[in-house]
């Protein structure tokens, strides 16, 4: 198994999981228990983990979703940028 992503940011986690599921690969997200020993603050990063058969092929969709999502924020009317 292979780390894709190591973040805090939990919308960002959904939505790369999202993306990798509809294109028929299996993430596991790590550390996401975490926060309940550390009181849900946010502190310790979780990681988005994928085996390693999969992990060029999720590197590719991640790069792809995050690069179509930041441009579609930058085309929407009145965004900063």
């Amino acid at each position: 198994m292979k780390e894709l992503l190591r973040t805090n940011d939990v919308v960002l986690l959904s939505f790369l999981e999202a993306r990798l599921k509809g294109e028929g690969i299996e993430p596991f997200i790590l550390d996401m228990n975490a926060s309940i020993v550390e009181g849900s603050i946010g502190i310790l990063p979780r990681r988005l983990m994928v085996i390693d058969e999969d992990f060029e092929r999720a590197e590719v969709i991640a790069k792809m979703a995050l690069k179509e999502n930041d441009e579609a924020i930058r085309e929407e009317p009145g965004a900063a940028g």
